[in-house]
């Protein structure tokens, strides 16, 4: 293996578990009632969460995760134009 490969290899590595660690922390923060689902930090944490999980997924060639993942971020951005659209809406 290449020293560029074994670059690409570890950064890709540091994706997933960076992904996994934001998954899995803002689930965690939402059982504790530390953020509500609604949250911006919440919807943050999931979709950058979910492009390290995707980019993990891709390169590795799980397809089934990456997609998930990809999915996983659509719901998180959709969360976060929906919150940003409520909060301008006068009340």
């Amino acid at each position: 293996m290449s020293a560029s490969a074994s670059v690409w290899t570890v950064g890709v590595e540091i994706a997933g578990w960076v992904g996994a660690t934001l998954i899995l922390a803002s689930y965690g923060l939402l059982s504790l009632h530390r953020v509500q689902a609604t949250s911006p930090l919440y919807q943050w944490m999931n979709a950058i969460g979910a492009v390290g999980f995707a980019i993990n997924g891709g390169w590795n060639h799980a397809y089934p995760s990456m997609t998930l993942n990809i999915i996983w971020l659509g719901f998180a951005l959709y969360g976060l134009t929906r919150g940003r659209r409520a909060a301008r809406r006068p009340r």
